[in-house]
């Protein structure tokens, strides 16, 4: 039985749709990624199916319990690690996981060989006296990791985990997290930076409330239609706007110092791309067909071509 199911999963607030039907299933010792700009509907989705918040309409499934039926219940089996989770900065790190083990009801025998277990895998035990405010925001991460890990939960929900964390404890955290996928654990997270979502076993793709697609990101790269080309010139901003203004049935993105454009018709599109950048007088460095990224798919399905962003995370605005 998959670990998580939803049917018809919706969420209405007042006249505002935040989910509207959303069917999805996660199997057991997956990482199953909620992806889609900010005001998607990621984190409504995560309250429901934590039990947090009762769906308008549809019905899920978390670990075998019915998430509104059985919420008291459902706590048992799922850990969940909101955007902003609750430590206490007055209290040690050491004292922060014995008080989630004590709000979980973990027994007091094998209780120590726990939290020491924890504190190693999220490799805290140098700073287990220090005072959670006193942490960097990577390692409070780690530490809000080990809380909701505590009791052994089945199912980890973990509500864009990352946000404003520093590349080298983003890379950390990701290590830990694939460890707990070796040792059975099921992973649902969401995530508006798109290098996290490859690193997913499978990502449904959020937008306004609505599901888009689901699959492997593989599978999800492959929804783009047309080709993609990737132009390199010594002026890429300027190039980018041209494009933007000059190319007729083209999707333009600008990612760092590379022009992406996507075309249903290379061949004919390349031609007008090399007579657009002779005419404007810059130097053309490379232009060549590439394989798209999912950051490449967002600008094609969600986002206006103007706003792709060199850090693969997606805003609002795109």
């Amino acid at each position: 039985m998959p670990a998580i199911i939803a049917t018809g999963l919706r969420r209405v607030f007042g006249k505002t749709i935040a989910v509207a039907g959303l069917d999805l299933a996660v199997e057991e010792g997956e990482i199953f990624g909620l992806v889609g700009p900010d005001g998607a509907g990621k984190t409504t989705t995560m309250r429901m199916l934590t039990g947090i918040l009762t769906p308008s309409a549809g019905t899920a499934l978390v670990a075998g319990c019915d998430v509104t039926r059985d919420a008291e219940r459902l706590k048992e089996h799922i850990g969940y690690m909101s955007q902003r989770f609750g430590l206490y900065p007055d209290l040690t790190v050491r004292e922060n996981i014995e008080f989630y083990a004590d709000i979980y009801g973990v027994a007091a025998r094998g209780r120590a060989e726990k939290i020491e277990r924890l504190l190693g895998f999220s490799n805290l035990t140098p700073f287990q006296r220090r005072l959670a405010g006193n942490l960097s925001g990577g390692m409070k991460q780690k530490l809000g990791l080990a809380c909701a890990l505590i009791h052994t939960p089945r199912v980890l929900f973990l509500d864009e985990p990352t946000n404003g964390v520093d590349p080298v404890s983003r890379r950390d955290f990701w290590r830990i997290l694939q460890q707990l996928v070796r040792d059975g654990v099921t992973l649902f997270v969401s995530t508006a930076y798109l290098d996290e979502a490859e690193r997913c076993h499978r990502i449904a793709l959020l937008h306004e409330g609505r599901l888009l697609g689901i699959g492997t990101p593989g599978e999800l790269k492959a929804m783009m239609p047309g080709a993609l080309l990737e132009v390199r010139t010594a002026a890429p901003r300027r190039t980018a706007a041209l494009l933007r203004e000059k190319l007729a049935g083209g999707m333009v993105g600008l990612f760092g110092d590379r022009v992406h454009v996507a075309t249903r018709d290379a061949a004919a599109t390349e031609v007008r791309v090399r007579e657009l950048i002779a005419a404007a007088g810059f130097e053309l460095l490379s232009l060549r067909p590439i394989e798209p990224s999912l950051e490449d798919l967002f600008v094609s399905v969600i986002a206006p071509p103007s706003t792709a962003h060199p850090q693969n995370r997606v805003s609002r605005n795109t």
